[in-house]
Parts: C-alpha cells; structure tokens; sequence
C-alpha cells in the first residue's frame, strides 16, 4: 500500500472533552459512580435517630413536605452530608493530580507533607490561640502552602521531577508531624481534646459555615484540575515527551501541584486530614476505567462515594457511637495500602 493511500484513507475522529479523548468506558463509570454516591448520599439523610423515608429525602432537599422531615434533613443532616461530599471530592482530586504528575501510585498528599502541613498549622492556631482570629480555612490553607512550598523547594535541583517530590514529601510529612505532636504536648487538656478529635478527620457536628468555604473552593479548584488535565496527560509521558509536545514542563507541575494543594488544604481545614481518601480513591479510579493513570473527574466521585459510604458506616457501625469518619477510611485504606505495596514489590521483583 503507498503513502499516498494511506494518507487518503478516511481516519475516525474520537469525540474529546477538554483536549483528552472521550472514552465510553469512563463516561459509563462516572455515571455509575455518581448514581452510587448520590443513593448512598440520599441513605445518610434519611437514617438517624429520627428516620426519614428514601422517598421523602430529595423533596426535603427543596424544602417541600412535612416541616418536621424538612428541618431534620436541611438544617439537621445536610451540612454534615454535603461536607463529607466536599471533602471526598477534594482529597481524591487531589490525589488523582498528584499521583499523575508524580507517576507514583503511593504518592497522596496524606504522604507527602501537604496534609502534614495543613494539620501542623490549625493544630497551632488551636493551641497557640490564634485558630478564631484567623480560621481554619485560612490556617489549612496557608499550612498546605506552606508545606507544599518546602518539598517544591528541597526537591529544586535544576528543575523538579516526581521521584524528588515523593521522597522529599516524606521527610517533610514527618518534621511536620513531629511538630504536631510537639504541640499537643504544650496544649491545655480541652485544647488537647479539640485538636485530638480533629485530627483523626470527623464530620461530626459540621455545620454550613464549612461547607461554605469548601463548597466555593471545590466549585473554582475542581474544574481548573480539569482544564490543566492536557499538560497532566502530558507528564504522565515523561518530561523529555512532554516538552516535545509543547508544555511547559516546570510551569506545568507547578500549576498542578498548587492546585492539589489547595484542594487538600481547605478539605483539611474543614474536616481534618481524612485518612487514605487521596490514595485509595484515585486507584479505585483507575481500576474501573483501566486506564493508565487515575481520572479526575472519576477519581473526585469515587472519593465522595467513599466518604459518604464511610460516614455511614461510621455513624451505624457501632450501636450508639458516632465515629470519625476517619477511623473507617483508615481501615479501608491501609488495607488498600498493602494491596498496593504487595502489587508494587512483585512487579520489582519481576513477579
């Protein structure tokens, strides 16, 4: 067959969102997933200690029907539930960017000194007294910067690559921690135990003035991760590929990184570091879109489907003890961990 046929022969054009190919595959799970997390969404507001039928739980939602189910699913239920849909997509978005631009499957911002920084800095506003001046948004947020900033900095040396950031992310995860840790020995006891019970990552007795913040972050973070998801694809190839096809390699990570460090920032301040979610979710992810790095938009509803699924485990698990979300996402999650690193050491070993 000459050159010149098959430059003649008609060629299909794949239909694309945002620069990157729509694959029927990702567009049926994100579907499903959100299908799923919207039911279990729906099954958080109508179980408690007063119980609401399924079929009255999304006209409460628009405030119509009896007052008693309307208050108890707006006003009641709704901020703690929408919250937990926040965080998830969040922290999982988060991890589904920075597992890309790192090309690590066990990078998380849980890992690598964002979360770390975010928690270091409201637990000092808790126990140093200035948390009700400045607020936790603004404290996790700055601590996230902050932490972020550190690792891009000592990973420096004549541009940045994903081995660097993981590595350098560790070490500064645990200087962070140790800080922590120095702090709640200088705390007060009910300093102590506000700070205790935030850092495990709860949603208990969230109200509106978090969701507010995070809702207005997810809404402007969320779809920036979107648009940036071209350059994302793009480093997944390797930076030497990458520059071939015209982005601008350094500009890029940073962009993507100050994205997921924001997103996991105001997620950290409005419900504490909530274990495992930035990992476990964007694996999850790519798993039922087998593709060869976590999707965002799918990796953000499986992290809402996982922290509504856990708080609703969390709240009925135990008769008459209301759990940290967290408690139930570190379980999942540190299993899922050993799965990975179990998968990631026969690969190694040739196995």
């Amino acid at each position: 067959m000459t050159a010149t046929a098959v430059e003649d022969r008609p060629r299909t054009l794949r239909p694309a969102v945002l620069g990157l190919p729509l694959r029927p595959r990702l567009v049926v799970m994100c579907v499903g997933t959100a299908l799923a997390a919207f039911g279990v969404f729906c099954l958080g507001l109508a179980l408690g200690d007063y119980p609401v039928p399924l079929v009255d739980v999304v006209p409460a939602l628009w405030r119509s029907g009896a007052r008693g189910t309307v208050f108890v699913v707006h006003e009641v239920r709704l901020p703690r539930a929408l919250t937990g849909v926040l965080v998830g997509a969040a922290f999982a978005a988060s991890g589904a960017v920075l597992q890309a631009i790192t090309r690590n499957a066990l990078a998380s911002p849980d890992m690598v000194g964002i979360n770390a920084g975010a928690t270091t800095a409201v637990v000092a506003g808790i126990v140093l007294g200035f948390g009700d001046t400045l607020g936790t948004p603004t404290l996790g947020l700055a601590g996230g910067l902050l932490g972020a900033l550190a690792v891009y900095l000592l990973a420096w040396r004549r541009g940045s690559t994903g081995f660097r950031i993981v590595l350098v992310g560790i070490g500064v995860s645990w200087m962070c921690t140790s800080a922590t840790d120095y702090l709640l020995t200088r705390a007060k006891m009910h300093q102590a135990q506000e700070a205790v019970g935030w850092l495990v990552g709860n949603l208990n007795g969230r109200g509106w003035e978090a969701v507010r913040p995070l809702g207005v972050a997810v809404a402007v973070l969320l779809p920036a991760a979107l648009l940036l998801a071209g350059w994302n694809r793009n480093l997944q190839l390797g930076d030497d590929v990458a520059r071939g096809l015209g982005t601008p390699v350094q500009l890029a990570r940073g962009l993507l990184l100050l994205v997921s460090v924001a997103l996991v920032s105001f997620a950290t301040a409005a419900a504490g570091p909530v274990l495992f979610v930035s990992l476990a979710a964007p694996q999850i992810a790519q798993r039922l879109a087998r593709l060869s790095a976590p999707p965002v938009l799918l990796s953000a509803l499986t992290g809402v489907l996982l922290v509504s699924g856990s708080d609703l485990l969390a709240r009925h698990l135990l008769p008459d003890t209301d759990l940290p979300v967290g408690v139930v996402t570190g379980a999942i999650g540190a299993g899922f961990l050993l799965r990975l690193l179990v998968r990631s050491n026969r690969a190694g070993s040739g196995g």
